[in-house]
């Protein structure tokens, strides 16, 4: 077993302002190397909780520690750990990017020797030699935040937390900004907040979404749709006497269900939307049981759920069992 201590560890975080709980209680543990995405409706707690790991802002109670260093008693320490990239990253609009790596980089202790090269590294990773001696603030959205990357990683610290790094940005920019931060997985520990559920969905190794200040969901994409959803889903475009289809489909599986049916288009079919507690695919067996049938089958696909369904699955449960706690 590993004596090295986990990237991240929290355990019952609680932070409080004048009576109200931002965040409570939440608990859980990164591995060095994974890429996290923190997921949360708009108050939820995110940023909040992104300020206590790096030591901006104190706890009310609970326990952090960034590579075994614990936050409370020891913040510049974990400092020196982490690259820290806040949402809506402000820069000095009147210095050069390389002017402004420089300076950052004397600030985070690199010796004059290392200083250079590693500058050059990070400008090559992030795309931005072309830009190096370009004031910032005459640089586009997209630029700008490819500069709080290059800065957040300057120092190779072991970790990096990014809080909405693609915000305002294009798509082309975002596919950029994505394939920068996949480059640090397992170089790097990363915690990435962010709207853009798709690029969570692609970039991400773990997801753990908080509403309301608690954790609501954890786990891998893969994990959460299973536990969140809890089953797989089949869109069939038919035709024919559809009378008997849920017997038809009990007897391809016991779990497998019509969950709704549209109305018929012109040539006569209908979607239908079935649902099955069966992880393996069923195609092919629904296929022969339709065409056996007589029905007429012109479409048939397996519906994978994206991450924004389990989002909203997870927290719209999570609000729900918060109403009735207050109703009882």
């Amino acid at each position: 077993m590993s004596d090295v201590p986990p990237a991240i560890e929290v355990a019952h975080l609680v932070k409080s302002y004048a009576g109200v709980t931002a965040v409570n209680d939440i608990s859980f543990t990164l591995a060095r190397g994974e890429i996290l995405g923190f997921l949360g409706p708009n108050g939820a707690g995110k940023s909040t909780t992104m300020r206590i790991l790096t030591g901006y802002l104190p706890a009310t109670s609970g326990h952090v520690a960034i590579c075994g260093v614990p936050v409370a008693t020891q913040p510049d320490m974990v400092k020196r750990h982490i690259g820290y990239m806040p949402e809506n990253n402000p820069l000095p609009e009147d210095m050069r990017v390389s002017e402004y790596l420089y300076f950052r980089g004397r600030l985070k202790e690199i010796s004059r020797a290392k200083l250079g090269p590693r500058i050059d590294e990070v400008l090559e990773l992030c795309d931005l030699k072309r830009v190096r001696h370009k004031i910032i603030g005459k640089l586009s959205k997209g630029f700008r935040q490819r500069v709080g990357i290059a800065e957040a990683i300057l120092a190779e610290p072991p970790v990096i937390i990014m809080d909405e790094p693609t915000i305002g940005l294009d798509p082309h920019q975002i596919l950029i900004v994505r394939d920068l931060i996949a480059s640090l997985r397992g170089r790097m520990t990363v915690i990435i907040s962010s709207h853009i559920l798709p690029e969570i969905e692609m970039t991400c190794d773990r997801v753990l979404i908080i509403n309301q200040g608690r954790v609501v969901a954890q786990g891998t994409p893969a994990d959460l749709r299973r536990e969140i959803l809890g089953h797989s889903a089949y869109e069939a475009e038919l035709a024919g006497d559809l009378a008997g289809l849920p017997e038809l489909l009990a007897a391809v599986d016991p779990s497998l269900q019509l969950a709704a049916t549209g109305p018929a288009d012109a040539q006569g079919f209908v979607t239908a939307t079935l649902s099955t507690a069966r992880e393996d695919d069923l195609g092919e067996a629904l296929l022969r049981a339709f065409t056996g049938a007589g029905l007429r089958v012109r479409a048939l696909s397996r519906a994978h759920p994206t991450l924004e369904d389990v989002f909203l699955a997870a927290t719209r449960r999570s609000w729900d069992v918060r109403s009735e706690q207050l109703r009882k």
